[in-house]
């Protein structure tokens, strides 16, 4: 089970100017205490055929990460167009919202998005270069693509619990055989169980 789960991401301003700041509002409730901050990124997909024109929008660490429901602003600038092939700025692309708990990705929002001229005649006769300052972003907020990934939140209980069944064979290896078979069942038992 996840300690965080995602419960809302509303776009904000939307649809908007292709060099304007992307906006969301994102909801979130905390099932367990976290140590350590939350990592929402924003990427912009920039070629659909190499993943070298992506764009790291922004990065930002939350936290401290208590018990309870959160809500916050994510805002982050547009994509540098010099960094995307012209033939890409035009069309259909995807911007990726990510969530990371100790560099370990748990959700990923993934939205479709329409770039395209503000006018109509640019639409249909379009100009030999690209101009960036009249091409219109719309989001498809209304379908977003989740991916969720299982993680370790809490990854120093792992720890303890592995080295526990360690120092009790240390301690019954002195004592009776037929105690020191019964642990090594149990953790042979036990490592089959273990759900991977």
């Amino acid at each position: 089970m996840s300690a965080v789960n995602l419960t809302n991401v509303a776009v904000l301003d939307n649809p908007a100017a292709f060099l304007s700041p992307f906006q969301f509002e994102i909801s979130y409730e905390c099932l367990t205490p976290l140590k350590d901050d939350l990592e929402w990124k924003l990427i912009y997909v920039g070629s659909a055929e190499d993943e070298t024109y992506d764009q790291l929008l922004e990065s930002v660490l939350v936290g401290p990460v208590n018990v309870g429901n959160y809500r916050f602003v994510f805002q982050a600038d547009p994509p540098d167009p010099s960094k995307i092939r012209e033939e890409d700025i035009i069309g259909v692309t995807v911007l990726l919202l990510t969530c990371s708990y100790l560099g370990q990705e748990f959700v990923r929002v993934g939205y479709y998005v329409n770039n395209d001229y503000d006018d109509e005649q640019l639409r249909e006769e379009p100009p030999s270069k690209v101009l960036v300052d009249r091409v219109q972003r719309n989001i498809l907020a209304d379908k977003p693509r989740v991916t969720k990934f299982p993680i370790n939140f809490h990854p120093e209980n792992n720890e303890h619990e592995e080295q526990a069944p360690h120092s009790l064979i240390m301690e019954l290896k002195q004592s009776s055989p037929l105690l020191r078979l019964i642990v090594q069942l149990k953790q042979t038992l036990r490592r089959r169980t273990t759900p991977i």
